[in-house]
């Protein structure tokens, strides 16, 4: 396991929880705005060794609630559950932050109740996704991730980066859409519409990319409203 680097303590990237957020090297999209270049493109040289990672966790019991395992994309790393089993086996609440690319590893940390939560980034509309992540994408995984999320008892929420030049209001037009058909008869529990913050980037010509004015944010917020629980803007 490539572990790029871990933040000791995080008030916002678990959901009223303290955690520590640790992120795995290596992912298999590559979108232009990600603020995390070292995480996907690789190179470097200053790996944690997982050891080290579960001693540090083990000085925190009882003083921090979880740990998120974020990246670059988790569920490239083949001892995953390995270690997701050795951070629960210290008590800790697990949060997982995957791009819903790897459905067979995402219903087996669930299944074996070994994640509580599951942040799954939803890109674009399934059409865009290849515009979007600049990789040839199998959407039926995507479809996939989404249905075994939606049909879990997991805690969960799906959300978007908004950046300008890659997404559209139609975009979230047929995301709408796409929920309306997977949700059945209940609401999707929460989807955030994540602003672009200027960063450093995979794509270094995002450093002048843009999201959506706060006016157009409010029509998307409104557009979601009968097939979400929760949409917000953060």
């Amino acid at each position: 396991m490539l572990i790029g680097g871990i933040q000791k303590s995080s008030l916002i990237d678990y959901k009223g929880k303290i955690a520590a957020v640790v992120f795995l090297q290596g992912c298999n999209f590559s979108c232009p705005y990600c603020h995390n270049p070292e995480l996907v493109l690789g190179g470097q040289n200053n790996s944690i060794y997982k050891e080290d990672v579960l001693s540090f966790l083990k000085t925190r019991v009882n003083k921090l609630d979880g740990v998120v395992i974020s990246g670059g994309e988790p569920t490239l790393h083949n001892d995953l559950e390995e270690f997701i089993q050795q951070i629960k086996s210290l008590g800790f609440k697990v949060k997982l932050d995957t791009n819903g690319t790897n459905p067979k590893i995402l219903f087996s940390l669930i299944e074996n109740s070994l994640i509580d939560y599951v942040a799954m980034d939803i890109k674009s509309s399934l059409d865009e996704y290849k515009t979007v992540t600049r990789k040839d994408v199998d959407i039926k995984k995507i479809e996939t991730s989404r249905e075994i999320i939606l049909n879990s008892n997991i805690d969960y929420e799906f959300r978007t980066t908004v950046v300008k030049n890659l997404l559209t209001f139609n975009s979230f037009v047929k995301i709408n859409n796409e929920f309306d058909k997977l949700r059945g008869s209940n609401k999707i529990k929460r989807y955030y519409l994540q602003k672009f913050q200027k960063s450093k980037h995979v794509d270094e010509s995002y450093i002048n990319a843009q999201t959506f004015d706060d006016e157009t944010l409010d029509k998307v917020v409104e557009l979601f409203k009968n097939s979400v629980e929760t949409v917000c803007v953060r």
